[in-house]
């Protein structure tokens, strides 16, 4: 069966004395942790959650939050997980649409149900995490303890598994209907993409109310551990590295710069280290050479998914990496990589066309990875999903190599005196200026061209920089008509808890801001 209920226990059949959970608290075996799993789904029914009821989960990462999920997998009751950094009406929204019945948090998150927004919640929460000697809400660890062991369910295939909530970026974040074969799906998937082994230590260091924490469900099929970094920070990431023995992780671009710039980098021993997996955006080539050479030992491979895809879609392998470097041609680092198996790749026109190969289009998708789409939305589930495809509403092209190069979200493109402008191609540009940190490019309101390309640039640190500099910088680079007249010098971008950066929080700065 092709369901994680069944997964889990064939973990418990074949895995049983093998580690699953290390941590600092205590490590678990595979029959400890499922012995844990059938003790919170008999924790589920003693609250009165029923199969096919929601549970809201506000934590940090921890062995914790994965029993709660397995658990919801085991059991038929569905796990909510919710971004910890949304405001209490978000947070309401996601528990009104999802019908929770309870709200499961971590301690660093206990004040929520006393806002107005959450209050309704407080009578039906539950504290996650060591027993602390007061609390005023159910402790997990105590109903834990006197719960009954609940076997599993006959799930089937296509019964839901997990709500995952997208992050609101274009409106109210929509709920993401993930069956039990979307995600082992993309377990094996992963699996065959990052040759997962029975022996693997798998770091969780992406939120896990994010999709890209779904990469983990690979290791829980072939009997692998896992470990959890609570908050990121670069210290804090390598000394789990180190003292866990880490084999694999996945990181964003973001999070890998902020480790290599670590003070005491090299005094970390990460010779177990073998895989560095990167996503939710491109890594420069000179941060991939950085990587490649201080992780000395470690492969490098970067992912491409969305939440609707459980997450992955394609992969750029090890090798395209090494050889990019060594050759320095590292206009391959560009690429999102080659479909996984299974997923069939298309890039189309507005009329639902296929386009020749190297013009670019929309990336449509479909696979047994790809939900059948979102909770309560009927009019949204009928643009993005039809014929059996998903239209992600990402733009792309794929080479004659059949390699993915994604050129923007379609929401990003800015047409600017009737000529499409692809602002990751600008970016891109902008981020060859030896003292540009971060930039984003983005389109506003123009009285002339419709649109105006608006570029806001974060220097590096001890760098000034001045809008001349970025125009003459990117003059024979990119036509006249793709270079920002327009551009703020910020500190800091506003960013996801995966350290991408927020282009509608931008638009909403600077679209309404007068300009010179």
């Amino acid at each position: 069966m092709l369901t994680m209920t069944s997964a889990l226990d064939r973990a418990e059949r074949q895995y049983a004395d093998r580690i699953a959970v290390v941590d600092l608290e205590r490590n678990f075996s595979w029959a400890e942790h499922i012995q844990r799993i059938r003790r919170a789904s008999g924790l589920f029914a003693g609250l009165g959650i029923e199969a096919g009821q929601r549970f809201g989960i506000i934590c940090e990462n921890s062995y914790r939050y994965m029993e709660l999920l397995h658990a919801g997998y085991w059991c038929g009751v569905i796990p909510v997980p919710i971004n910890h950094r949304l405001a209490p009406p978000e947070i309401r929204h996601i528990l009104d649409d999802a019908d929770c019945k309870y709200l499961f948090l971590g301690k660093d998150y206990l004040g929520v149900p006393a806002s107005d927004d959450v209050a309704p919640w407080k009578e039906r929460t539950v504290y996650v995490g060591p027993r602390l000697d007061q609390c005023d809400y159910p402790q997990y660890e105590e109903l834990i303890d006197k719960a009954a062991d609940v076997g599993p369910v006959n799930s089937g295939d296509d019964d839901l598994a997990l709500l995952l909530y997208t992050g609101g970026t274009t409106g109210k974040s929509k709920g993401v209907r993930l069956s039990h074969k979307n995600l082992t799906s993309n377990g094996l998937q992963v699996h065959m993409a990052m040759g997962v082994r029975t022996d693997d230590r798998y770091l969780h260091a992406a939120p896990m109310f994010h999709a890209a924490d779904l990469l983990g469900t690979a290791y829980t099929l072939c009997g692998g551990a896992h470990a959890f970094l609570p908050v990121f920070s670069g210290e804090d990431s390598l000394r789990l590295l180190q003292e866990y023995e880490i084999t694999v992780t996945m990181l964003a671009p973001t999070m890998i710069i902020v480790m290599l710039q670590e003070p005491e980098f090299d005094s970390f021993n990460l010779s177990k280290f073998r895989l560095l997996f990167y996503g939710s955006s491109p890594m420069a080539a000179e941060w991939v050479q950085r990587s490649i050479e201080r992780f000395e030992g470690t492969e490098i491979q970067q992912g491409y998914g969305l939440t609707e895809t459980s997450p992955i879609l394609t992969t750029l392998d090890p090798i395209d990496h090494t050889d990019a470097v060594r050759s320095g041609n590292t206009d391959i680092l560009r690429a999102a990589g080659r479909p996984v198996a299974g997923v069939d790749l298309r890039i189309m026109d507005d009329d639902g066309n296929e386009v020749p190969k190297g013009e670019p289009g929309e990336v449509v998708v479909r696979g047994p990875n790809v939900t059948e789409g979102y909770l309560n939305r009927p009019d949204e589930n009928e643009t993005a999903f039809r014929d059996g495809w998903f239209f992600t509403g990402d733009f792309g092209r794929v080479d004659e190599k059949g390699l993915l190069f994604l050129l923007d979200r379609k929401k990003d493109m800015v047409i600017t005196g009737g000529e499409n402008v692809y602002t990751s191609e600008v970016e891109a540009v902008l981020y060859q200026h030896a003292d540009v940190h971060e930039a984003a490019v983005i389109g506003i309101p123009d009285e002339k061209y419709g649109e105006a390309l608006f570029a806001v640039v974060v220097p590096a640190p001890g760098k000034i920089l001045k809008s001349k500099d970025i125009i003459e910088h990117c003059r024979g680079k990119i036509g006249g008509y793709k270079i920002p007249r327009l551009m703020d010098f910020i500190e800091e971008m506003p960013k996801s808890a995966m350290g991408k950066i927020l282009k509608t929080d931008l638009r909403d700065i600077y679209s309404n801001r007068e300009q010179d």
